[in-house]
């Protein structure tokens, strides 16, 4: 197969990474890409939003099958365009991704369907949420409708604070993503974990999980990020774990998706609190999550090219789902202002090789002159395979003093206590 990986970030540098190992993979491409995906196949220079221009340069290219990386691409209906085109396409459709692209539908949907969630209210305006927090004990969540690349989430201790939040955001009209609808939640208490299913229309199984972190400090605190660290598999849950989460979420979200005709293909994110009473939903995502990705592709074996492509053929495969028992962890190297700026570096060093069963996936980023640009935010994604997450942890941490060492720049910074135990 000819192969196109949309986006350009460490999430498809993981994937491209293991989908070009894959028995069935004849070549490898990807839009717009980034310094890693460069050095396994060729680049395009096409964003990941411009459905028009990857149908264009895929016929041309012969390519048979795209895998969708970043949401911004599936709300712009990249899959739509792809399949009309007769590409093969692993990811959803527009309309399946308003699961993560609309908090507001996500939740509307979870609330239809039975699917435990937090209970939470929808609010349109300062004087909507300032009813809707009257009388409101306990911790509070305020989530921004639309996509916000991982900063339209605030976790608040009280209600206090989540109208100070919604003060701001409506005051100044920005609330992130755009538009005004925001969503206020209880905040649940447990632990956080993901678990991802893979979709082929009709069925949803659970193929992977992991944990990762979101907050931009050690011991979770500062401003939540897109994720600074991850690793897999999730430790201290139920040994059962994806058979509750198969049972009590995965087998309604099918039966919610097929009465509303929706036929949804890809992977769904399934980003849920562990509580005394179970799984709760806190999001869908429409696809791999980031750095979910770079802590479980490392864990894959087999032909997970030809695992995603049954899957986007309508006839998963499951038997080709081969997961490693090791761990893997994996911490992001980021620029010291983010996720409040993007501090751009210029000129470090391309080879970001590392030992045995530990990989570098770059962020968002460009070749020139055989040196590597970023935009800042976050830079890598370092990761290790062990024997278990103890070992797993010692050697990303082993890797990335040595990298951060190697690229010889004070600009990056990074989560000390990734894969602790808690």
């Amino acid at each position: 197969m000819r192969i196109l990986v949309v986006g350009g970030g460490a999430r498809e540098d993981a994937l491209s990474w293991r989908l070009a190992q894959s028995p069935s993979c004849e070549s490898i491409a990807a839009a717009p890409g980034n310094a890693g995906t460069a050095t396994r196949g060729e680049n395009w220079d096409v964003a990941a939003t411009d459905g028009k221009a990857l149908v264009e340069r895929s016929r041309t290219e012969g390519i048979d099958f795209a895998v969708l990386g970043p949401e911004t691409a599936i709300a712009a209906g990249v899959g739509d365009r792809l399949r009309e085109a007769g590409i093969s396409v692993f990811g959803p459709n527009r309309s399946g991704g308003r699961l993560e692209s609309s908090k507001v539908f996500g939740k509307r949907f979870m609330q239809r369907h039975g699917i435990p969630t937090a209970r939470g209210s929808v609010v349109h305006s300062l004087d909507a949420a300032t009813k809707a927090l009257a009388g409101w004990s306990g911790g509070a969540v305020v989530k921004a409708d639309g996509l916000a690349a991982g900063k339209g989430v605030v976790v608040c201790d009280d209600a206090e604070h989540a109208r100070a939040v919604l003060a701001q955001w409506y005051s100044q009209s920005k609330v992130p993503g755009g538009g005004s609808d925001v969503l206020v939640e209880e905040r649940l208490a447990g632990r956080e974990v993901s678990v991802f299913a893979l979709a082929d229309g009709r069925a949803l199984a659970p193929i992977a999980s992991a944990c990762d972190y979101k907050r931009a400090g050690d011991g979770d605190t500062g401003p939540n990020t897109g994720g600074m660290g991850a690793y897999s598999p999730p430790v201290g849950f139920p040994d059962d774990l994806e058979d509750q989460v198969r049972e009590r979420i995965l087998a309604p979200v099918l039966r919610g998706l097929l009465a509303e005709g929706e036929e949804y293909v890809g992977v769904l994110y399934c980003g849920l609190m562990w509580t005394a009473d179970g799984p709760y939903v806190i999001e869908f995502n429409a696809r791999f999550g980031d750095p979910e990705t770079q802590v479980l592709m490392p864990r894959f074996g087999g032909d997970v090219a030809m695992l995603l492509k049954s899957a986007a053929d309508g006839a998963m495969d499951l038997s080709l789902a081969v997961l490693s028992a090791q761990s893997c962890a994996g911490v992001v190297l980021a620029t010291s202002d983010y996720p409040r700026g993007n501090t751009p570096l210029e000129g470090l060093d391309a080879d970001v090789s590392l030992g045995d069963g530990c990989h570098a996936f770059w962020g968002a980023s460009t070749v020139v002159n055989g040196r590597v640009n970023t935009g800042g935010g976050r830079v890598l994604t370092v990761t290790a395979l062990g024997a278990d997450l103890a070992d797993a942890r010692t050697r990303a941490y082993d890797s990335v003093k040595s990298l951060a060492a190697r690229l010889g720049t004070g600009a990056l910074t990074y989560r000390t206590d990734i894969a602790v135990s808690r």
